[in-house]
């Protein structure tokens, strides 16, 4: 038997020893508040783990209220781009300002956002729409795109001053505090010097380089700028993107451009892109060239996904050159093959416009109504002078109806001397309209002397009596004579015979 006070241990039973012992310090039931504790303690622990997770996601999803400011001139192909961008194929081209918007996936945390595209029209008068895009509170979170048109170069330097001057003022205008605009130009710095050739990191696969592990000392080891970079820092990162680069080959053909040509064009861009820290990539909408390296660089400036593409530099229609990587000495490289240009030259001064074509705008040519086509051609007649044909008739009519009782056989003899003056020029009698008078008159003297006999100078009378009763048939037998003269002019010599044996 045991004394009281004394402890029972069981060997069979491990389970027993705690159950003593609980009851040993907490007296009768004790115990059972403990057990229950540690079960609160587990679930809560559990709980708790989750709840972290789940603020840890929230902290780590994507940023909402990205923007990205487009600039370009009419046909560009900004529009075309940015829709090629967000997987849609539509040509549809609005006014003033656009607003499109480009899905951004993120596979790491599976989360999804969408980010704001605004293409501001080709026209200055809408640059006052800025202010709808882009604020002072959401300028921050903006990339400003520059597209250039490669289809037409002489263009690109123009319009890209021109649009980065359009930003800067509205930069200006906006009311940011200056501490801000000091924090974002120190970024912009900073990101542009913080640059790392993708296969000089440790993994390769970031383009920033991340967190230092040996310490803090490495991240504030920075290389300072060179010599004209950043010398316009609009605290917002910068895109210059040329499109339609496919025309390389027919400005090559028609416009006669060389290797020269695309160097100079080339090294004009990338120093306006180190004056703004801007990167630089060819596209083609066409070939669907870079077009997803494009989207990838954007990306990576927005939402700082990593980006493993390094500069690209060697085929001239698909040049990539991100922010940070350039500078005056690889710029310099595309000078050695400069033969008749040289670096300094002013672009427009090499890059020539072509003249423009006047037949750009055919203009509709209307046929004239027919019957305003015929008054204007009768008013026109109608001031002209008379034709000599009918002045040359009415005095042949006049001794065709007067009488020649008087005349005799004698006298009618030289009448056919003009027949040997009418056969010279007969070659233009045919051409010339007024001989027709000429000839009408003579005809028909000479019929009228064929009714009678041409040696009896009395028989004159009988003819010219018929002559005048009957004027209009002697006129049809003189066409009718006429044309058969015409046809056969040796009938002439006929009558120019009998009165010459008359005179003998």
């Amino acid at each position: 038997r045991a004394a009281p006070g004394d402890v029972i241990l069981c060997g069979c039973s491990g389970k027993m020893a705690p159950v003593v012992e609980k009851r040993l310090s907490g007296g009768d039931g004790a115990g059972e508040p403990l057990e229950l504790n540690n079960e609160e303690e587990e679930g809560q622990s559990l709980w708790s783990s989750i709840l972290s997770e789940v603020s840890t996601r929230s902290r780590s999803k994507l940023p909402t209220g990205k923007n990205i400011l487009v600039f370009g001139e009419d046909g560009s192909g900004k529009t075309t781009l940015m829709a090629k961008l967000q997987g849609a194929d539509h040509n549809k081209k609005g006014r003033g300002l656009e607003y499109l918007y480009l899905n951004i996936h993120d596979e790491d945390i599976d989360d999804h956002t969408r980010c704001n595209v605004w293409i501001l029209d080709g026209d200055l008068h809408h640059k006052g729409l800025l202010k709808f895009a882009v604020s002072a509170e959401s300028v921050k979170e903006t990339l400003a795109v520059f597209v250039g048109d490669m289809s037409r170069p002489w263009t690109i330097m123009e319009s890209l001053q021109k649009w980065a001057s359009v930003l800067r003022e509205h930069i200006d205008k906006m009311k940011i505090s200056p501490e801000d605009i000091r924090e974002m130009e120190q970024k912009l710095v900073k990101d542009f010097q913080e640059y790392v050739e993708p296969e000089e990191t440790s993994q390769g696969s970031p383009q920033r380089r991340g967190p230092s592990v040996s310490g803090q000392e490495d991240e504030n080891i920075v290389l300072p700028l060179g010599e004209n970079i950043l010398t316009y820092n609009l605290g917002i990162p910068v895109l210059v993107v040329c499109t339609k680069c496919d025309a390389v080959s027919i400005l090559e053909k028609e416009h006669d451009y060389r290797e020269e040509h695309f160097d100079f064009i080339q090294s004009h861009i990338r120093r306006f892109c180190l004056q703004y820290g801007a990167a630089l990539i060819y596209t083609s909408v066409k070939e669907e060239k870079n077009l997803d390296l494009l989207y990838k660089y954007i990306v990576h400036r927005t939402y700082g996904f990593h980006f493993r593409t390094p500069a690209l530099v060697v085929e001239k229609d698909a040049v990539f050159i991100p922010a940070g990587w350039d500078n005056e000495k690889k710029i310099a490289i595309l000078h050695e093959n400069f033969t008749t240009v040289k670096s300094e030259d002013a672009y427009e001064d090499f890059i020539v416009r072509p003249p423009v074509r006047k037949l750009v705008h055919d203009k509709e040519l209307v046929a004239e109504d027919e019957q305003v086509f015929l008054m204007k051609q009768q008013s026109h007649l109608a001031k002209q002078p008379a034709t000599p044909t009918r002045a040359s008739e009415s005095p042949a009519r006049a001794p065709t109806g007067s009488p020649r009782t008087g005349r005799t056989g004698p006298n009618n003899v030289p009448s056919a001397s003009p027949i040997g003056s009418v056969k010279k020029p007969d070659p233009n009698i045919k051409n010339a309209a007024a001989s027709e008078g000429v000839l009408a008159s003579f005809f028909n003297s000479l019929l009228s002397k064929k009714t009678g006999s041409p040696g009896s100078p009395g028989a004159g009378a009988v003819p010219t009596t018929a002559k005048k009763s009957g004027q209009k048939p002697v006129l049809t037998n003189v066409q009718e004579e006429l044309d058969r003269m015409t046809r056969k002019p040796e009938t002439v010599v006929t009558p120019n015979s009998s009165p010459t044996e008359n005179e003998a």
